[in-house]
């Protein structure tokens, strides 16, 4: 489960006047006082949401509208995949890894000790040992970007048979990379996602909700289907994200990636300085 609780910041504001417009002819609205984050509180302070509370002096919370649950034995092997048929798998979280060994359990289901394992992070490599007799000849992890793992998938591969352990919602650049290399692979789906159940009044709390998933969104309009947005302004990073909110019928006020705004905290403290 996601954890629900939420981190409040409010100081005092230093707004810098540039740009920003909205999507959809939205109309102008009363300042932003309260922002709600659709994803999981950061670990530690530093982060750049922290960063943009202070410096305009609003609240920042985070909630996140979705969480993940693992899926049971019985719904895995609809799939009709048998993971110790594979010679490689690929790991991009630590979550991933427990629910993976937890299925390989629950089906009785033993991996190779010559079975290689492709990591995004050192820790998701380390955290291995959990599960495995951790050989480096065996285990292998990038520097935490797509392109260290491709990197060293490249460099270790001899012939595997790849597994990626996944969520139904899962991005697909490993399996679209792993396609157009024509290496063999399957998709294992060991979670699900699941919509949080909110409130409207959690919602109505805020003067701008920013969503980074279609599934996001899709959570609010599953537990609001009738939801109207009113003076609640909305953000949205990516394009597919940014679509879904326009095909619920909502208003986006505010979207990044953009040349002058590629990150969603620099999209926002632009919109902040023209409107405040």
């Amino acid at each position: 489960m996601v954890e629900k609780t939420t981190r409040q910041v409010k100081v005092s504001a230093d707004p810098n006047a540039t740009t920003s417009k909205p999507i959809n002819g939205n109309t102008a609205k009363s300042s932003i006082k309260s922002i709600l984050i659709t994803q999981p509180k950061p670990e530690n302070d530093k982060n750049p949401y922290f960063d943009l509370a202070k410096k305009h002096g609003i609240i920042v919370e985070f909630k996140p509208f979705i969480h993940l649950e693992g899926v049971l034995a019985k719904e895995f092997r609809k799939q009709k995949i048998n993971p110790a048929e594979f010679s490689a798998l690929i790991f991009t979280s630590r979550s991933a890894v427990d629910q993976f060994f937890k299925l390989c359990d629950d089906l009785r289901v033993r991996m190779s000790p010559d079975a290689k394992y492709y990591c995004m992070t050192e820790a998701i490599a380390l955290y291995l040992q959990k599960y495995i007799l951790f050989r480096k000849r065996k285990v292998f992890f990038g520097d935490g970007t797509f392109q260290g793992l491709t990197e060293i998938i490249e460099k270790h591969r001899d012939g595997e048979k790849f597994l990626i352990p996944c969520s139904d919602t899962h991005k697909s650049d490993t399996s679209d990379y792993l396609r157009k290399k024509k290496y063999e692979f399957a998709e294992a789906i060991i979670f699900k996602t699941v919509a949080v159940d909110l409130t409207e009044e959690e919602i109505r709390k805020y003067d701008l909700v920013v969503f980074f998933t279609p599934t996001g969104v899709h959570a609010l309009k599953q537990n609001f289907p009738n939801f109207r947005q009113e003076s609640i302004r909305i953000g949205a990073f990516g394009p597919v994200t940014s679509q879904a909110v326009i095909d619920a019928g909502l208003n986006l006020d505010i979207q990044a990636p953009a040349p002058q705004s590629p990150s969603m905290t620099m999209a926002i403290d632009n919109y902040l300085n023209r409107n405040s």
